[in-house]
């Protein structure tokens, strides 16, 4: 992998915008990987907050806090109007949000209602298409949304009671015009592990992290944990390659149908078909998270990834670390 710093910056918020790294809550502050700086907005807003997206046409953006209730949705810069999400256990888990591009327009799909419910929002108008009597959500708190690279899927990367992690799937064109298919979310047939990460492979193939406890040792006082990469085809519903890991992951981001990127820890690049790192950095920390639950963790850094150029962007202290494949 190759390793690029972006020195002396303090950043709120982290995103990547047209091969640019880029702090929305700082005027759209910009960096570009040359060492280049430009604003890109406006406005600086008053806002807590530590989580951002972007529109894949740049022009909206959601600043957010990851373990709170409120966003703020920025058009150009300016503040559009804010976003909310309910009160329930919202300190304990990641704000579920996502832009989603349907049709000319741009929509954006969270959870206004309930926890448990997924809504989708006309970012111009405010409208919530799937506001319908019908809907009767299962319970599930939905987190970390993902679309797929054709727009057609939508992950959802939440828990639910023990607390235990779940990995849904939904077709979102269906869900547009029939809201009731937003409420139970297709989901892989595998053992009794926990799905602590997933994302997407391709068009339909999703890149899923099982985590099985295996044995106690009393001796020691540790659990054993396997944890194995499945590649799950959303198409036929089947796992079509399992493999173990060769070490603790728990933090997935894609790079071609080989390679995928684990940031649990330290960034590496992870053989898909045999498990194996390929390649790593254990000189940056890039935190502990294998779960939308990250109340615990503390000292998480902020981790960007640019879906076009399959780079990722991780805050450490005063710098970004800038990582191509």
């Amino acid at each position: 992998m190759k390793r690029q710093t972006i020195k002396d910056t303090y950043i709120g918020t982290l995103d990547w915008y047209d091969g640019k790294v880029v702090d929305w809550n700082s005027a759209g502050k910009a960096y570009s990987l040359e060492g280049t700086e430009t604003q890109l907005h406006k406005y600086h807003f008053g806002f807590v907050c530590d989580g951002s997206i972007s529109s894949s046409c740049g022009r909206y953006a959601l600043i957010y806090q990851k373990l709170g209730t409120k966003g703020l949705l920025l058009k150009d810069g300016e503040l559009l109007r804010e976003i909310n999400r309910s009160y329930y256990q919202s300190e304990v888990y990641e704000f579920p949000a996502v832009f989603w591009d349907y049709k000319g327009r741009t929509y954006l799909v969270h959870c206004p209602k309930e926890y448990c419910r997924i809504d989708i929002e006309d970012v111009e108008t405010g409208i919530l298409i799937t506001d319908t009597e019908e809907r009767a959500p299962v319970d599930v708190f939905h987190s970390r949304f993902e679309v797929s690279p054709d727009n057609k899927y939508l992950l959802s990367k939440g828990w639910v009671w023990h607390p235990w992690d779940v990995v849904e799937a939904f077709d979102l064109e269906q869900g547009f015009h029939d809201a009731t298919l937003l409420d139970k979310g297709k989901q892989a047939e595998l053992d009794a592990g926990e799905l602590q990460a997933a994302t997407f492979l391709n068009d339909s193939k999703v890149i899923l992290l099982e985590s099985n406890e295996i044995d106690y040792d009393h001796t020691a006082n540790t659990i054993h944990v396997e944890n194995k990469l499945c590649v799950w085809n959303l198409e036929t519903n089947k796992i079509e390659h399992s493999v173990e890991a060769d070490g603790p992951i728990g933090n997935l981001f894609p790079i071609d149908n080989e390679r995928c990127w684990d940031v649990y820890e330290y960034p590496k690049i992870i053989d898909l078909k045999t498990g194996k790192i390929l390649a790593e950095d254990k000189t940056i920390f890039s935190g502990r998270q294998s779960s939308s639950i990250i109340r615990h963790l503390e000292d998480l850094p902020k981790i960007a990834f640019d879906q076009t150029t399959r780079q990722l962007a991780i805050t450490n202290e005063n710098s970004i670390e800038v990582l191509t494949p």
